[in-house]
């Protein structure tokens, strides 16, 4: 019998009948092999992320404002629909949560989650503050659901390389790196609004406030807009931050850093500044070097390589990441694509060691596949922890202005009861995690 006589006599004998994967082509997943996936916070990036987990069922959708996320309730027409993700957790049976909301909301819904059992695909940085960092990467560990933080350049192939060529010696011990990026691209540096505008029908505005100190709504914090306010985001860094120190992190073996210290425009009591230049100082690790790492945002940049040829890109549109060795350079962009030794003439003549590190299915395969059983997705709770925490560490020297000295064990500042006053700081409205 051919495959088509069978379909159809199948078909016919009994509608109840399973058909087996393999009649029906490769490629095909069953509806008894797909995760139930939730979507909150699917007005922005929280779409995206679903776009890219439509080989699973997604079953139900959660925003706090109906009308900003239109589009996606459009877009999964038979999801149930939800602007309160408790009631959504409680009321639908799910194997797993994308989350796309604010910084400021990602501990409390993962955490949610977490102890739900339910497997987690978080927005970058993972949390706010360093203690809901410690929090989730340790619950997730308990727990033993599959996680991800949206690094998606962590499972490119040009991270690997440039692990690869750094391990292999391209560059000699590298001391020094240099990270830039074009944010921010929404308002800091400003003071808070004084008008008073409605609240759209369509946003439960309590809610899109969660466990931060209440204050009246206003466009200036949403949609998209929040990343500015101390309140609600982390800043340039804590954008692009974790994608951006990924690669470095990767490749150099980093931890916790020993100090940081921050120089930038003028500080305002509620927003990060327009600008800022971080240092961050790395110990030595195995047989590598003590290396410095230095962030630049809002338009900053270190100097231009003279290794560099006149008409080459040096991270002018979004930014770089500049490796300084003993024995050369290494340039890339923004999030670690295109990575070069400079000058080029030094790339061509360059002997590629073989491929040393496993490549990746894909970031978001990852996640899909360790909810199913799989190893671990490549930037799980607890790698995307720690890398979160370093990230966040430069914020608080940029709230501090003073060189700030970091022991990783206790994860404190040391003598400095200010800055530790940014590890945890508190929750409102009722909320806790």
């Amino acid at each position: 019998m051919n495959r088509r006589n069978f379909i159809e006599t199948t078909l016919i004998g009994s509608s109840a009948m399973i058909v087996p994967r393999f009649v029906l082509g490769r490629g095909y997943t069953a509806p008894s092999d797909k995760l139930n996936l939730a979507g909150v916070g699917i007005g922005g990036v929280g779409k995206s992320y679903l776009q890219n987990v439509e080989s699973e069922a997604i079953i139900t959708l959660c925003d706090v404002d109906l009308n900003f996320a239109q589009s996606a309730f459009e877009k999964y027409p038979d999801a149930k629909v939800f602007q309160d993700f408790r009631e959504m957790l409680d009321a639908v049976e799910i194997d797993g949560v994308v989350i796309g909301t604010p910084d400021h909301t990602h501990a409390i819904i993962a955490k949610a989650a977490l102890k739900r059992g339910k497997h987690v695909y978080c927005a970058k940085p993972l949390t706010r503050t360093i203690y809901e960092s410690r929090q989730l990467t340790k619950l997730a560990k308990e727990t033993g659901v599959a996680t991800q933080m949206s690094i998606q350049m962590n499972a490119a192939e040009e991270h690997r390389l440039i692990e690869e060529w750094i391990t292999d010696g391209a560059i000699g011990d590298v001391r020094e790196v240099h990270i830039w990026s074009n944010r921010p691209i929404w308002p800091q540096g400003i003071e808070s609004p004084v008008e008073l505008p409605s609240v759209p029908p369509s946003l439960d505005w309590n809610l899109w406030i969660g466990p931060a100190p209440f204050r009246p709504y206003h466009p200036v914090y949403h949609p998209f807009k929040f990343r500015g306010w101390y309140d609600f985001g982390t800043g340039a860094l804590g954008d692009m931050g974790c994608h951006q120190f990924d690669p470095v992190v990767k490749a150099l073996k980093l931890e916790g850093p020993t100090s940081i210290y921050a120089s930038s425009t003028e500080l305002f009591p509620e927003t990060f500044p327009k600008a800022s230049i971080i240092y961050y100082d790395f110990p030595a690790r195995e047989r590598k070097p003590p290396v410095k790492v230095i962030w630049y945002d809002g338009g900053l940049k270190p100097e231009r390589p003279p290794e560099l040829e006149t008409g080459r890109d040096f991270g002018e549109w979004n930014g770089g990441l500049l490796f300084i060795g003993d024995e050369g350079k290494l340039l890339a962009s923004a999030t670690g694509q295109n990575p070069r030794l400079i000058p080029e003439a030094k790339m061509k003549s360059y002997k590629r060691p073989p491929q040393s590190l496993p490549r990746s299915i894909g970031h978001y395969e990852e996640w899909v596949a360790a909810c199913k059983g799989g190893p671990a997705a490549g930037a799980d709770f607890s790698y995307g922890g720690p890398l979160t925490e370093i990230v966040l560490l430069g914020n608080i020297a940029v709230r501090t202005r003073r060189r700030l000295n970091w022991e990783k064990k206790t994860g404190r500042f040391i003598d400095d009861n200010e800055a530790n006053a940014f590890l945890k700081e508190p929750y409102f409205h009722g909320w806790s995690i």
